[in-house]
């Protein structure tokens, strides 16, 4: 071969003397290509002759990039850090494909923005009957003068035990009531959710129309959680008890035992709580938009979050801290101007200021905690089951129906999953849902539906 134009000694038999530069070097002679003038690449006048490959007018082809240069967003938009990002249909309030943190919070905002009505109304309805028994406590502890205005008298007659044992069960009760309500609110903004995802809107009485026979349902499962939370709680402060009742916390070193036990117990305690919330977490979605019972409902969770625990626990810890900051600065405002007015003389506004400011922070905080773990919940289908394809199938159809037809809530029945009639594996990299799928190219995919054995893809059409 040839280092440059002109004739070399190793130019094989039959060859040209003249021969072009290798590939990738500049060109430092007076080769040309053919139909060109001597001194210029290319055809006459500077133009690309015939056989070469210069880029066309205007650039690459439609604008993109070469060969060789980074690829980003091949539609324009900016590049993924990741690479290629599929698009995927967004007819409501998340993209149709498995989601990431910034689009899961930004989609229990878009809750409430598409369904402010129901979403805002519904949460101020159900927080004013959860703070209800404090207010009630507080006020007629105002009636309670001798408290108040002699405590050295309350406490010499008891009655200031008496105060504190009311308090403590009011508040017990009080916290037993909000985190029923709680989970009851959560399962009827699921089905705003579930039709929201679709671009659909949904007044108050349909939501409750279409919740009000999973609240049996939601009950059993507000029971369970709590029993599985508290039961381990209660039995360890009984033991205590018992012993303490008994004298085994009368010498020196067993109280001090006791008190080295029980901050380890304390934190031993919370990581219970925070495993169980997370494993849980996703059960009231299935209770609600996949009809399942209250046992049910908890072994789906606790399938869906199997392989992503630390990705859920992460989620649902950061909406915790979120809503906790947001709430306490909105009690911590209208307790203020309740002071304020309180200390002219009316105390009857101190707990009056500080119910509006519960309902307030509940109203607010509430939907969107709710939206967060509906869209979860969706992320973790799509994620462990395809689910994306269902709902991108459902969201063609009820753009054909519209988004107020009666099958709209069907579309999340597990019959619908990508891998109905079929144990479930994950598509996306994940471990699988229940062993021995396939997953994509697997029987169920190509078949005459996903493991279904009828013409439709997704179920039986309506």
């Amino acid at each position: 071969m040839t280092d440059g134009p002109g004739p070399t000694p190793d130019v094989p038999p039959g060859w040209a003397s003249e021969q072009p530069p290798p590939y990738g070097q500049p060109q430092q002679g007076p080769w040309a290509a053919p139909g060109s003038a001597p001194g210029q690449p290319g055809g006459p006048a500077g133009q690309p002759g015939p056989g070469s490959y210069g880029p066309p007018p205007g650039g690459q082809y439609g604008g993109q990039p070469g060969y060789g240069q980074p690829y980003g967003s091949p539609y324009g938009g900016p590049p993924s850090p990741y690479g290629y990002y599929p698009q995927a249909p967004r007819p409501g309030i998340i993209p149709l494909r498995p989601l990431n943190l910034g689009e899961i919070l930004d989609g229990a905002i878009r809750l409430i923005r598409s369904n402010p009505r129901v979403t805002l109304g519904l949460s101020a309805i159900v927080a004013a009957i959860a703070v209800l028994p404090s207010l009630i406590a507080q006020l007629l502890s105002l009636q309670s003068t001798s408290v108040l205005d002699d405590y050295e008298h309350a406490l010499s007659s008891g009655n200031l035990a008496l105060v504190i044992g009311g308090g403590l069960a009011v508040s017990l009760f009080a916290t037993v009531l909000s985190f029923v309500a709680g989970n009851i609110l959560t399962g009827i903004l699921m089905v705003v959710l579930g039709r929201a995802v679709f671009g659909g809107r949904t007044t108050t009485a349909e939501a409750w129309r279409v919740a009000r026979p999973r609240i049996w349902a939601l009950l059993g499962l507000s029971l369970l959680k709590g029993l599985i939370i508290v039961v381990p709680l209660v039995i360890v402060v009984s033991l205590v008890v018992i012993v303490g009742e008994t004298g085994g916390f009368d010498s020196t070193p067993a109280r001090g035992a006791l008190a080295v036990l029980t901050v380890p117990f304390i934190l031993a305690w919370f990581a219970y709580y925070a495993f169980i919330s997370t494993k849980l977490g996703l059960a009231t979605s299935a209770v609600v938009l996949e009809r399942r019972g209250a046992t049910d409902s908890m072994r789906r969770s606790w399938q869906l979050v199997r392989g992503g625990s630390w990705r859920v626990f992460g989620i649902l810890a950061l909406t915790t801290i979120m809503t906790l900051i947001f709430g306490f600065v909105l009690q911590a405002l209208f307790a203020f101007f309740g002071s304020a007015i309180g200390g002219l003389g009316n105390l009857a506004v101190i707990p009056i200021a500080s119910l509006l400011g519960g309902i307030v922070s509940e109203m607010v905080t509430a939907p969107f905690s709710a939206g967060v773990h509906g869209a979860l919940y969706a992320d973790r289908r799509m994620r462990a089951e395809a689910f994306d394809l269902v709902l991108q199938t459902a969201a063609g159809r009820t753009q054909e129906l519209g988004p107020g037809h009666a099958t709209i809530d069907d579309f999340w029945h597990p019959a619908y999953a990508a891998s109905a009639g079929a144990p479930g594996a994950s598509p996306y990299g994940g471990p699988p849902t229940n062993p021995g799928n396939p997953g994509y190219g697997g029987p169920g995919y190509g078949g005459p539906g996903y493991g279904g054995t009828g013409q439709y893809p997704y179920g039986p059409q309506q």
